[in-house]
């Protein structure tokens, strides 16, 4: 990862609203929660799909996290 990746990154981090960053947690945490079941592929039931219609209409940048991810790549 360059030098001007990770200060871009940094600063996005920075100058991001609260309210932002306590909504993409919120979606990191609810995918590890799917990622955690103990059926070989992940399971989307309804009220997984109504987290995220809940979350589209409080954050704008709902899409950004949308694709779920194993556990191992988030830090």
């Amino acid at each position: 990862m360059g030098v001007m990746r990770i200060l871009v990154l940094f600063f996005r981090g920075v100058l991001r609203d609260r309210t932002e960053l306590a909504a993409e947690n919120l979606a990191l945490r609810q995918q590890l929660a799917i990622l955690q079941q103990k059926s070989k592929t992940p399971c989307l039931h309804k009220r997984d799909r109504i987290f995220w219609v809940w979350l589209s209409k409080l954050w704008s940048g709902w899409r950004s996290a949308l694709l779920i991810v194993q556990p191992e790549t988030v830090v």
